[in-house]
This record gives C-alpha cells, structure tokens and sequence, in this order.
C-alpha cells in the first residue's frame, strides 16, 4: 500500500499521527429503539465561477511576406517594416481564485445508515458498521454483525481493561477495505473541526470521532462550513453532522445524544468531544483531540 498522504493544505506542525489505531469506547449505549432516520444523503456544494477570459494574440500575416509598402518606394526595393511582438496570454487563475467564495455543506449519511449499539459495551462495533453503511452500499444492522465487528476491536485493540479502544477500532476499519484509516490528536478543538471537515471532503468517507476523553464513539458524517475546504484554506466548520449510537439514552454526566443526523453547532459538540488525556491506556498519541480520520494514498 502506497503511504497514506495528507489532503489539507494548511500545515498542522502539532498534529500527530498513528496508522492502525482506535478509541477505548466503554460507557453507556443501548439498542436502537425509535426506528431509522429519514433524512436523504446529500451533497451541496456552491457553484464556481467561470474562469476570466485570456486576451487573443495578434493573427499573423498569411504568408509572412512584409506588408505593402506605400511611401512610394520602386517595386522590388525592400521596404522596412515594423515588427509587432504579440501579447502573451495571462495565466489562467487558479483553483482558489476562480472559485466564488460561499458557504458550503456535505452529509454522506443515507436512511438506514444509523445503527444503535446493542449493548452498553458495543459503542465501537455500532460506528464501525455506520462507517460501512455510508462507504459502501452494504447494510450493516444486526446484533450479530455488531457484535463480531466489536470483538474484532478488542482483539485488535491490546487494552489491559479487556475493551475496544480507538486502535482497534482504526485497524477494524482497515482491515474490512474501506480505509486508509489513521488514529489522529489534534491540539486545538477548532484545528480538530478543520482536519475532520477536509478529510470527509477529500475521501468521501466519515471520521470517527472519540468522546468523552476516550469513553465513546460517535462518526461525523458531514459538515456545513463558510466556505468549501477543496477550494480555500481558511474556513470556518458552522455545523457538524454526528451519529452516536447510544441514541436516544445520552449520559446523566456528559448530556442527552442528539438524534441521528442531527447537525450541532462547535459549541454543543465541545460540551462532549473533549480532550483526551488520560494515561491509563498508551494509544500512541499524545493529550489532544482524538479523530480516526480517513486518510488519501499517493
């Protein structure tokens, strides 16, 4: 496998990464019980401008004779003549330049795609089959699948508490193809938005993000933001597309779970995606914000 690169153009000298990797996600979570949702998978982007028109270089002379002469020199006498360089064409603008700056959203989630965790435990499992449902045209859903997805993260995790943390849940997600996957810390929330929003934007794929310094799962699976991350560097993410699958319990410490779909602004989601940094378990990473984030190939 080519080494995995990174899409967004702004560099993030903090930011660490680790392939193969995933978060300890055991708190609470129960089966699904008020049905699927129904919002419709949708990607909304604004139109670009048209390119600004290049100015058209002199024709030259048919025959590249001199032209007629008619100061009244003799026939076959040379007659001097001036020479004209022609005007280069301008570069066409790039990308950035070309693009009209407004605001921009994209949701990968489809019907059907939610999938609450079955078991208080299984918070992993449930993301990891949300993950395939908006990266393939699978249907993950039942107790059994979850069940076989969650223990193929705890044996992949090497945790000393016996559970699925954020490497297994990472190399689940490589190992079933629709990877490269990376287990990310990111420094700042803001930077942990920005990186989560170009990823989704680069790979079509969502990001996993680790809650409640590492006891939950939840996945992104879109984002609203000022302007589009392809075509400019500096945005600003408004709104964020989640999936927790402990819907519609939540936690008497950290909140109620929003609804499948939901898109909450950075203010809500910070009361929960909060820094990691807790020792207990060595991921690999250091303190910060924790993504497993998809990743482009060379």
């Amino acid at each position: 496998m080519a080494s995995p690169t990174r899409y967004h153009r702004r560099s993030v000298a903090p930011l660490l990464i680790l392939g193969f990797v995933a978060a300890f996600v055991a708190g609470a979570c129960t089966p699904e019980r008020d049905g699927a949702p129904t919002a419709a998978a949708t990607i909304a982007a604004a139109p670009t401008g048209e390119p600004a028109p290049t100015a058209a270089s002199p024709a030259p002379s048919p025959t590249g004779e001199p032209a007629p002469s008619d100061d009244g020199a003799t026939a076959g006498e040379p007659v001097a003549t001036a020479t004209v360089a022609p005007t280069p064409s301008p570069a066409p603008p790039s990308p950035a330049a070309a693009a009209e700056r407004k605001p921009f959203a994209m949701n990968l989630y489809r019907k059907g795609d939610f999938v609450a965790q079955y078991t208080f435990e299984w918070c992993v499992g449930a993301s990891i089959q949300m993950a395939l449902n908006m990266a393939t045209e699978d249907s993950r859903t039942s107790r059994a699948d979850q069940q076989r997805l969650w223990e193929m993260a705890r044996d992949t995790s090497f945790s000393p508490f016996g559970g699925a943390n954020p490497r297994g849940w990472t190399a689940v997600l490589n190992e079933l193809g629709i990877g490269p996957y990376e287990l990310v810390s990111i420094p700042t929330f803001d930077e942990a938005l920005t990186v989560a929003a170009e990823a989704i934007r680069a790979t079509k794929r969502p990001v996993g993000l680790v809650m409640w310094r590492g006891r939950h799962a939840w996945v992104m699976s879109g984002f609203e933001s000022s302007a589009d991350p392809r075509s400019f560097d500096d945005f600003d993410v408004t709104g964020i597309r989640v999936l927790d699958p402990l819907y519609p319990h939540g936690s008497t410490r950290w909140g109620k779970s929003p609804k499948p779909n939901s898109l909450v602004s950075p203010a809500t989601l910070a009361k929960q995606f909060v820094l990691r940094d807790s020792t207990r378990v060595n991921l690999g990473v250091p303190p910060g914000y924790l993504l497993v984030l998809p990743v482009t190939e060379d």
